[in-house]
């Protein structure tokens, strides 16, 4: 059984290590050093417990933690609100047998409203997952998109009925 759960408090010393693992993974497409202490360094970490419309999510299988799942909200002029992953990571072990997009399509369920989905220009893999993804969640009725300011693809599109 695969399963999403809110990332309390007090959990987010979990939270932490696993996004070094994501980031330790993610210098394959994006290359970053680690810090002095021999970490990675996630900037927004703290947000999602200080700020409203940041949401942390643990992902697991069977009850045992496979990743993680960050959305966040954006607010735009028109004062409405864009949902966006800011970080999506699924453990190696667990990749390759529907886990993340039984999981995106959980979370495109739970924030109705506008989606932006953005991957980097090298990451590939992330570009094909998600194309497939939400090309299956929405029945191919997306667009993908540039945007001044962001290297690589964004898909948009609605979960709005």
């Amino acid at each position: 059984m695969i399963t999403i759960q809110s990332v309390e408090y007090h959990q987010k010393s979990t939270l932490r290590n696993l996004i070094e693992l994501y980031k330790y993974d993610f210098t394959e497409y994006y290359p970053e050093d680690v810090n002095e202490n021999g970490l990675y360094e996630y900037k927004y970490f703290d947000h999602y417990w200080t700020e409203t419309g940041r949401h942390p999510y643990f992902i697991r299988v069977e009850g045992i933690l496979a990743g993680f799942a960050l959305v966040r909200e954006i607010e735009t002029t028109d004062n409405s609100t864009i949902y966006s992953i800011a970080e999506f990571f699924v453990m190696k072990k667990y990749r390759h047998q529907g886990i993340g997009q039984y999981v995106a399509a959980e979370l495109f369920n739970k924030f109705n409203g506008v989606w932006k989905v953005a991957q980097i220009e090298t990451n590939k893999p992330a570009q094909k997952f998600w194309r497939k993804t939400i090309e299956r969640y929405t029945n191919n009725n997306f667009q993908e998109i540039r945007e001044d300011g962001w290297d690589g693809p964004i898909q948009t599109f609605s979960t709005i009925t």
